[in-house]
């Protein structure tokens, strides 16, 4: 590995670190980027993972510092989360590299759209609640987002955040807080399962986490002053063109 890519995997790193704790989305950035440096979809997938991991351990960190945490609900869908992403794992080392590229192509579109159209379906009556009903549905949503997140973790920030928000009517900070715990929780179980399948180029992933972790680690401490709106300028705008290098390559 060239000294270049070292500093393009950091520097993306810092970005997608940062994008993932604010907001959702950062892998739709560091995945095609570990593609286009060769590596094949499912080590690139798993390599991920390990920064996603890392990144997370600073976020959770960082959330507890500034006294932001939602607990015991947080340990119910992580779990849940993490039963899901046992699946999705072993879904995800079973595609093919070229089929895994298509697929990631239309996700990033898809997640691109979502975030286009999510104020239209923004919840403005912030009442936060936690009914027996209301945690039996995270509970099962979480673990659908687990399978997903477990499969390819591109987008399951959003997915996390549309949860919270619409079932339990949270704020962004708490959403956060959760959102981050339940990555941690359930990357932890998808990586074990890359790492049995030897798909894990640490590398790639190790230098690649540095990045995450700073952008992860700065993102948690000051999330609540950052415009989530200038963040989806450049993720449509990035997603767009990286999506379409996919399709086409």
């Amino acid at each position: 590995m060239t000294l270049i890519e070292i500093i393009i995997l950091i520097s993306t790193g810092i970005i997608a670190g940062f994008i993932n704790t604010v907001a959702g989305g950062g892998s739709l950035l560091t995945l095609p980027l570990l593609l286009f440096m060769g590596l094949p979809g499912a080590e690139a997938n798993a390599s991920n993972r390990v920064a996603i991991f890392i990144q997370n351990i600073f976020a959770v960190r960082g959330f507890k510092s500034k006294g932001v945490a939602v607990f015991p609900f947080a340990y119910w869908v992580g779990i849940s989360s993490t039963i899901g992403a046992l699946l999705g794992a072993y879904l995800a080392v079973e595609i093919s590299s070229e089929f895994f590229n298509k697929l990631l192509a239309i996700i990033m579109l898809f997640v691109i759209g979502i975030t286009v159209l999510k104020p239209y379906f923004k919840n403005h009556k912030i009442i936060e609640q936690f009914t027996q009903s209301q945690n039996a549905t995270s509970i099962f949503l979480f673990f659908g987002i687990g399978i997903y997140g477990g499969f390819i973790q591109a987008g399951v920030g959003f997915l996390i955040i549309a949860a919270l928000t619409s079932v339990h009517g949270m704020n962004l900070a708490k959403t956060n807080s959760i959102k981050v715990f339940v990555v941690l929780c359930y990357t932890g179980m998808a990586l074990l399962v890359f790492i049995y399948e030897g798909k894990v180029l640490w590398e790639y992933g190790l230098i690649l986490a540095v990045g995450n972790a700073i952008g992860g680690w700065v993102a948690s401490r000051w999330s609540a002053r950052v415009n989530e709106k200038y963040i989806q300028y450049l993720l449509i705008t990035t997603v767009i063109a990286l999506s379409a290098k996919l399709w086409f390559s």
